[in-house]
């Protein structure tokens, strides 16, 4: 399974933040269809609260918000400490921190460049 940082992916394209909503709609997209190339399962993770007027997810992604008053790195960690089994669980983020806090819970760590890169290798 995928657990992709979401804000930390949307940043490797250029523009994302004028319309943060469109952009996440947009990862989502692509994450789907990361999901039926791979038949892996991709969570994907938000920081802030789910938008007012939510659309609705693909369904081979799993979408979360963390809410307000949390991150989306802790609810990535909250979400790793609950796996039982990590067995084949990558965590996509560069955030540094998070990769430290993750690291010493055994999990495997993507780049967000590197995902990025084979995010847009599927578009060709």
């Amino acid at each position: 399974m995928y657990l992709v940082d979401g804000n930390n992916v949307m940043g490797q394209q250029v523009g994302w933040h004028r319309d943060k909503r469109a952009a996440a709609e947009s990862l989502a997209r692509e994450l789907a269809r990361l999901a039926r190339a791979t038949t892996r399962r991709v969570m994907v993770v938000f920081d802030g609260p789910a938008p007012a007027e939510a659309t609705q997810a693909p369904r081979d992604v799993e979408v979360w918000f963390a809410g307000t008053g949390r991150s989306a790195d802790d609810l990535i960690v909250e979400i790793v400490k609950e796996r039982a089994d990590r067995t084949g669980l990558v965590v996509v983020t560069s955030d540094r921190r998070l990769r430290d806090r993750l690291a010493r819970l055994g999990v495997e760590l993507l780049r967000s460049g590197e995902f990025r890169a084979r995010l847009d290798a599927l578009r060709d």
